[in-house]
This record gives C-alpha cells, structure tokens and sequence, in this order.
C-alpha cells in the first residue's frame, strides 16, 4: 500500500510536494518495494503516461536525438529489441513515417522485437531474434536497403550478480553493433545502450574503427543512480 507524506517545497513560497511512501507488503522483497516507491516518484514515469508513450525510456531518446539530431524526416531507421515500442513511438513523427509532412521526405522505421509489440501506426513491427543466421538480410529486405540509423535499447534480464549483468549488456551491444555493420549506410548511425564500467573497452575500439565520431552520453532522463549510459557513433565508414 502507498500512503503519500508532504515536504516542504524548495522555492520558499511554502509550496508543498507530494512523494509516495511505499509500505512494504507480506511476500515483497525490499528491492521491489524501492523499485516500486521509485517508480511512483518519477517524473519522466508521469510524464510518459501523461505523453502518451509506452515508457519513460522514450525521454532517452529523445533527449540524445535532441542533442545529436539523427533522427531526420527521410530516415531509415532500425529499432533493436524495440519492446514495448518508446523508441519508436518518437521516431515515427520526427522521421516523418506517416508522411503528414508532405514537404519533407518520408522516413521508415523497423522495430524488430522476440516478442510481438502492440502496433504503433507508422512503424513495422516485426518478431525476430537478430541474433539468428540472416536476420541482417531480413532486416535490409524489409527496409528496402540500407538504414541511416540503428537504435538499440536492449538489457539482458538481471541475474542479481553486477558484474554478471554487465558482461551481458556488453554482449547485447556487441551483437547489435555487428548488425550495425552489416546494414548501416556509410554515414550512418548507431545508438545503444552500454553500462559504466571496464567491459566495453574492446567495443568502444571497435567502434572508433568503424565510426569518424563516437561519444558516451548519460542522457538527463536516465536514473542518476543508473550505471546505464549510451554510446551514440556517427559517420560510419562503410
């Protein structure tokens, strides 16, 4: 049960905020008690049902493609793991998917997923396990070419062990940067989730190799006690 206490507010007015206090319930654990209280605290969770997109992941997104601009009308682009759909919810309008800028050329965006995703009205949704023999030729059949953009927001289901679940999201992003490879143009773009830490170092040479520009961004919506951070390569050489 969640019971709500006030605090002062910051400003001085006597302004008064609301933060909810999670009890902990017979058979929960601590951690999802937290995760829970975390939850129902913040802002970018309120403001994604408030927004209308499927998670507060959709603000990373946004915020990198604010910052870094790769997600233009005319783009194609390829959603890695797309789940519940945030990532893609964003980039229908700004690569123009739906065409309701007729001025502006139309994008396509293929969100590809191991498991069916409610539809999103100007992206293609497909089940797919990129990691199977060929997926990158399916992925360019139904592009129609090469993509501009591949995007990934992909984690590995947490063992509990950090060390165990940070070698697991370096492999994810391995994975989707080879991928990255195989269908980007040349000066295209790859965007993905990493963690904080020693394992991505053979990644990010990788990636240096094969991209002219790549930057590590804790985008502002990620948790500040996330570990989380995301690589964004630009310019790939082909």
């Amino acid at each position: 049960m969640a019971k709500k206490t006030d605090k002062k507010g910051t400003s001085g007015r006597g302004q008064r905020d609301l933060t909810v206090k999670v009890k902990t319930a017979r058979g929960r654990k601590m951690s999802s008690t937290l995760w829970l209280q975390r939850q129902l605290n913040d802002p970018y969770v309120a403001r994604a049902k408030s927004e209308g997109y499927r998670g507060r992941a959709a603000f990373k997104i946004l915020d990198l493609d604010d910052r870094f601009g790769f997600l233009v009308p005319g783009a194609r682009v390829v959603d890695l793991g797309c789940a519940p759909g945030g990532w893609c919810q964003v980039a229908v309008p700004r690569i123009n998917a739906l065409g309701d800028n007729a001025r502006k050329p139309q994008g396509r965006i293929i969100g590809i997923d191991i498991q069916e995703v409610e539809p999103i009205p100007g992206a293609e949704l497909h089940v797919l396990d990129f990691l199977d023999e060929g997926a990158d030729d399916k992925v360019k059949d139904w592009l129609g070419g090469q993509a501009d953009v591949v995007m990934s927001d992909m984690a590995a289901s947490a063992s509990g062990h950090k060390q165990t679940d940070h070698m697991r999201i370096i492999a994810l992003c391995e994975a989707a940067a080879e991928l990255a490879f195989d269908v980007l143009r040349p000066g295209g773009t790859f965007v993905a989730k990493v963690l904080a830490g020693g394992a991505e170092g053979d990644l990010q040479k990788r990636l240096k190799q094969k991209f002219e520009k790549v930057d590590n961004v804790k985008p502002p919506s990620s948790r500040s006690d996330s570990s989380e951070k995301f690589v964004v390569a630009r310019g790939f050489r082909g």
